[in-house]
């Protein structure tokens, strides 16, 4: 299995390999360029892609899974437009996780609250979601992850134990931090790219595409043109005989650990 550790291992041997070659037989410096290139490029790629469990595991599906079930992740809130979403989670009877910053629960405590009480699942999605966050060193991630979860425990009275990382981005520092809090975390195989554009038709042909059994939806509940697409998209899945449930369901893994005393 292809992972950070095992490649940084791989490439350090391999550079120490050339610095003895060069000592000795006084090679090219291009060498040297020809092997840290590839190191990046797996890097970025591994870094960036939540799927490709190269700095820690992430659960994006559930790939045993035959029954036509799929799950539904908003990223981003609470906002004005959660209580939208809810509505229609509602009106569809469906069940979702939502990942919410840290500080819109501040914001918006009360539609926290009601995410809550209309029995859905909540995770951490960090407390700022820094366009920076990629960069922080472990001790910062770490106390974000920490203050996001006093948030919501306060209003679920249990230890969260999912977490996204914002931009589905996975570094060593993150990783790092996760080991200390013990997340789990939840990616996605489903992508809408709803916070990129506002092409109403565009986003909801991708996720249609990729609908499969066991999938998970990743969605925004933060613009209007997200609940517009959530409403057709919940249409499509009932048509086509989709039971949509939550993550912990469909993972079989707990969304919240222990009540808090």
């Amino acid at each position: 299995m292809i992972t950070h550790k095992n490649i940084s291992v791989f490439f350090i041997f391999l550079l120490l390999f050339l610095f003895v070659l060069k000592a000795d037989k006084g090679i090219n410096e291009l060498w040297f360029f020809i092997v840290i290139v590839p190191f990046i490029a797996i890097n970025i790629y591994g870094t960036s892609r939540i799927s490709s469990n190269y700095i820690i595991k992430a659960f994006c599906n559930n790939p045993s899974e035959t029954e036509k079930k799929i799950a539904l992740t908003f990223d981003d809130g609470p906002s004005i437009y959660t209580l939208e979403v809810l509505e229609l989670l509602k009106k569809y009877d469906a069940k979702a996780t939502f990942f919410c910053i840290g500080k819109n629960i501040e914001k918006h405590p009360e539609i926290l609250k009601q995410v809550i009480a209309e029995g859905h699942l909540v995770g951490n999605h960090s407390y700022s979601h820094s366009k920076f966050f990629d960069f922080y060193t472990e001790p910062t991630i770490r106390k974000e992850l920490q203050k996001t979860d006093q948030l919501l425990e306060k209003f679920t009275s249990k230890k969260i134990n999912f977490f996204r990382p914002p931009y589905g981005v996975t570094t060593p520092s993150i990783g790092r931090a996760l080991k200390i809090t013990g997340h789990k975390v939840i990616g996605w195989n489903i992508r809408s790219l709803d916070g990129g554009t506002t092409n109403q038709e565009l986003i909801l042909n991708r996720i249609k595409k990729r609908v499969c059994p066991g999938g998970i939806v990743l969605l925004h509940d933060t613009a209007p043109h997200s609940v517009l697409v959530l409403e057709q998209f919940l249409q499509f899945l009932q048509q086509n005989n989709y039971e949509v449930v939550s993550v912990e369901e469909l993972l079989k893994l707990n969304a919240y650990e222990f009540e808090r005393g």
